[in-house]
């Protein structure tokens, strides 16, 4: 086996059981986010639209990689009950997942929905399990600046951007689900879905930050570079990560679709893409030609 795929195994064995739990559950809601496309594909539904199963694919795939990548990426920190936070951001995830599929296979909308006491009784436990999901967050935010754990600087800055950008993440798609009810409750349910929805691009790139910086710290240590240099390719992917982010979270509540976006922005998001995948790919390919230094173990071993 190749040192990377050693350590993917020892990831699972020296895993806590509610981390282990994570990793099942994430690959569990992954794989349904795969199978409702592919009933998507196959039946010729519209991919547009608040009751389309384009919700349920998004939030099974979406959901399914941050569980397990957060169940990942905070294994590394010292965290006070982390059982039971771990748990609640679990069991939040799948509460979640399961709802939006559910209303999406009913054919109903699955937010902001408050037509019959089923749907409002939805809408509003998917409100509480995104509170339950944000602070769940936080509690792992503080933990990563108040107890890293032995981490290298390198990993240490990857997991501390990541979490907060995925705090960034959480906290748009509270605004979305504020300015959504508001409208639906207003009895405006069209514009609480053109409201909500002009936030989507912003949420969808700050989600994923907790995977693609702790990714590439990950990776960086099977290249046999140095600390140092390893700590300036992540800084690297930090600085590109938060540009695209702010541009496209200036669009965003600026009302402005991505794809219809002054030069300067498209220019300054397309830039920091293209240097983000970069030190991704330079990572991989380093990796796969380096050696692993035995220091990026779990906390558990």
């Amino acid at each position: 086996m190749t040192p990377i795929e050693t350590a993917v195994g020892r990831i699972w064995r020296d895993g806590r059981p509610v981390e282990r739990a994570a990793y099942v559950v994430g690959a569990v809601l992954f794989a349904g986010g795969l199978v409702n496309a592919v009933v998507l594909l196959v039946s010729g539904g519209t991919w547009l639209g608040p009751v389309s199963l384009r919700k349920a694919v998004t939030f099974g795939l979406s959901f399914g990689l941050t569980l397990a990548t957060v169940a990942w990426a905070t294994s590394y920190l010292t965290v006070r009950g982390r059982t039971a936070l771990l748990g609640s951001f679990l069991f939040a995830c799948v509460a979640e997942v399961a709802l939006v599929t559910v209303q999406a296979w009913r054919g109903v909308p699955s937010h902001f929905n408050f037509e019959t006491g089923v749907d409002t009784a939805v809408s509003l436990t998917l409100a509480a399990g995104g509170g339950v999901i944000v602070l769940a967050g936080l509690g792992f935010t503080v933990a990563a600046f108040r107890s890293p754990g032995a981490m290298p600087p390198s990993r240490r800055v990857a997991v501390r951007f990541g979490l907060l950008v995925l705090v960034l993440a959480l906290a748009t798609g509270a605004v979305m689900i504020a300015r959504g009810v508001g409208e639906a409750r207003g009895g405006d349910p069209q514009s609480a879905y053109t409201t909500a929805g002009a936030l989507k691009p912003l949420h969808a790139v700050a989600m994923h930050a907790i995977l693609v910086l702790p990714g590439l710290a990950w990776l960086l240590g099977f290249t046999g570079w140095s600390e140092r240099r390893r700590l300036r390719l992540v800084w690297l992917a930090v600085l590109a990560d938060t540009v695209l982010t702010v541009v496209i979270g200036i669009e965003a509540f600026a009302g402005i679709p991505p794809f219809a976006a002054p030069l300067v922005c498209t220019g300054l998001s397309a830039a920091a893409f293209v240097v983000l995948a970069g030190t991704g790919v330079l990572a991989l390919f380093s990796a796969l030609r380096g050696k692993e230094p035995g220091y990026f173990r779990s906390s558990n071993a």
